[in-house]
C-alpha cells in the first residue's frame, strides 16, 4: 500500500472544538477540561467582584455623604450599629465601639483610646482589604500557570502523535495535522483561561488598592475628629 492508499485508510479525525476534544489522548482531556473547569471559575470570579466592587463604591458615597452631613455621631452609631457594615461604615462602627466602650461607667482608661482606636481602625482597614482580595489569588494562578499547564498538554499531545505516526509509518499531513492540531488546542485553551485572569486580576487588583486608600484616608480623618473630642474631654475634666 502507498502513502497515498494508507492515508485514505486512515480515520477522518473531526477538524473542529469538539472532535479534536474527542480524539485527544486521556491526558490531554483531562488538561483541556481542568482548564476550561478554571475559566469557568474565574469568570464567575471576575463577575462577583466586579459587581462587589461595584457595591461597595456606592455604600462609600452614600456613607461618606451621610457621615459629613453634620448628622450626629451617636444618631449615625445606632443607624448602623444594629446592621451589617462594610467599607467605611465598618469603621466608623468599629471606632465607635471602642469610644463608648471607654466612656461607659466612670469614663476610665481614655488616656490612650486614641491609640486604641487607631489599632480598631488598622485592624478593620486589614479585614476589609482581605475581604475584598479574597478569590484574587485564583486568578493570579491561573493567569501565571494556565499557559504552562496547557504547554504540558501540547508537549504530551505531540508526542503521542509522534508516536502514532512512527507506528502507522505515513507521514503524510493528513495523518500529521490532527494530532498536532489536538496537541496545540490544549495551548489554546490555557491562553483562553490565562489572559482574562491576568486583565482582571491586575484591574481588580487596582480597585483594591483604590478602596483602601480611601478607607485609610476616611480612618485618618475620623481618628483626627474622635482625637480633638478626646482631647475637649480631658482639658474639661481636668
Amino acid at each position: 500500500m502507498n502513502p497515498a492508499d494508507a492515508a485514505q485508510a486512515m480515520p477522518v479525525v473531526e477538524i473542529t472544538m469538539f472532535g479534536l476534544f474527542w480524539q485527544a489522548h486521556l491526558v490531554v482531556k483531562v488538561v483541556m477540561l481542568g482548564l476550561l473547569g478554571s475559566s469557568i471559575w474565574c469568570w464567575s470570579i471576575i463577575v462577583d467582584k466586579t459587581l462587589l466592587f461595584r457595591r461597595t463604591k456606592a455604600e462609600m458615597d452614600a456613607f461618606e455623604e451621610e457621615f459629613w452631613s453634620g448628622r450626629p455621631l451617636e444618631e449615625l452609631f445606632r443607624a448602623y450599629n444594629d446592621k451589617p457594615a462594610t467599607g467605611l461604615a465598618a469603621l466608623f462602627v468599629a471606632a465607635m465601639r471602642e469610644w463608648r466602650r471607654s466612656y461607659e461607667g466612670s469614663g476610665r482608661s481614655i488616656r490612650s483610646l486614641g491609640q486604641r482606636i487607631d489599632k480598631v481602625l488598622d485592624v478593620t482597614i486589614q479585614r476589609e482589604v482581605e475581604r475584598l482580595e479574597s478569590r484574587l489569588l485564583f486568578l493570579a494562578s491561573i493567569g501565571s500557570a494556565g499557559p504552562y499547564i496547557g504547554l504540558f498538554g501540547t508537549v504530551f499531545g505531540i508526542m503521542t502523535a509522534f508516536t502514532s505516526i512512527a507506528a502507522s509509518k505515513n507521514t503524510s499531513l493528513a495523518v500529521v495535522a490532527p494530532g498536532i492540531a489536538e496537541a496545540l488546542f490544549a495551548t489554546a485553551i490555557g491562553l483562553f483561561a490565562a489572559i482574562p485572569a491576568v486583565l482582571a486580576y491586575n484591574k481588580l487588583q487596582a480597585s483594591v488598592a483604590k478602596a483602601q486608600g480611601r478607607l485609610e484616608g476616611f480612618a485618618d480623618e475620623f481618628s483626627a475628629i474622635l482625637s480633638r473630642q478626646i482631647d475637649e474631654r480631658m482639658a474639661l475634666a481636668a
